[in-house]
């Protein structure tokens, strides 16, 4: 497990290249309709052969925008990636599953075209936060978004609903959202774990209530399929903090993150 103490312990000069913290201009993004949605890509100028961070927003399944990416953009492409925002449809015009159709789409769209716009189709990493931190896990995991080099998920508790339910987490905000129990099963990440093979995976969680708890089972439920996971322990964000701090200057989550995606796509 990567804790905040040991990553203010190691060099970042050793880890990261000098331009990692530096602050950018934000970039510009193009906007493509996928079908279901529109998403924005952000790409260096003669970019070609990038590694890609494909990303999700959160906001409990009903809310947010591609928009909302704060200093990503100009942190990754600073740091040799390309940046892939997307939107989609939220309830309760879709509901969870429908949302997870919408990012397989998205993603194929992006696997289809971003060598165009300078990215590598073979190396784009899943990131999402929250809800979109769900619908990555979940489509990583079944095998929705094929040749996925990696999986960056930022703090939701939805990995596995049938214990959230049993361990009395099934709080009334998700309770809104998973009002089938008929569906727990296939909208739950684990329950694709065993018997797949899965990409490396970046799990972080925050302080909030019962992230850690269920971020540590998911790992290990990973790690024992024989899945490479590295696990950051948040707990000195906020739900909210954890994601709007990436990317900013001296941040430890995106030390280590960035530190993965090298590791996994660089």
């Amino acid at each position: 497990m990567i804790d905040r103490r040991t990553l203010l312990l190691v060099s970042m000069a050793a880890l990261l290249p000098a331009a990692a913290f530096a602050r950018q201009s934000s970039p510009s993004a193009k906007t493509f309709d996928y079908g279901p949605a529109k998403l924005d890509i952000y790409a260096p100028d003669g970019a070609k052969d990038l590694p890609v961070v494909f990303f999700v927003h959160g906001g409990a399944w009903e809310f947010g925008k591609r928009s909302q990416v704060g200093a990503k953009p100009a942190f990754l492409l600073a740091n040799g990636f390309c940046f892939v925002s997307i939107d989609y449809r939220m309830l309760p015009q879709a509901d969870v599953a429908t949302q997870a159709a919408d990012v397989e789409k998205a993603y194929a769209y992006v696997r289809a075209n971003i060598a165009g716009h300078g990215g590598d189709p073979k190396r784009i990493v899943g990131m999402g936060h929250s809800a979109g931190c769900h619908l990555i896990a979940l489509t990583g995991l079944r095998g929705g978004l094929p040749g996925v080099a990696g999986l960056l998920l930022d703090d939701t508790r939805a990995y596995d609903l049938p214990a959230l339910q049993k361990n009395g987490g099934m709080v009334r905000a998700y309770a809104r959202v998973f009002s089938d129990p008929s569906q727990w099963a296939a909208l739950s990440p684990a329950s694709y774990v065993d018997g797949r093979q899965h990409p490396p995976t970046f799990i972080a969680y925050s302080r909030a209530e019962g992230r850690g708890e269920e971020s540590k089972a998911f790992a290990e439920r990973l790690r024992a399929a024989g899945t490479k996971v590295t696990l950051f322990d948040g707990s000195a964000y906020t739900h909210m903090s954890i994601n709007r701090d990436f990317g900013r200057d001296g941040d430890a989550l995106t030390a280590a993150a960035l530190t993965f995606l090298k590791s996994t796509v660089g």
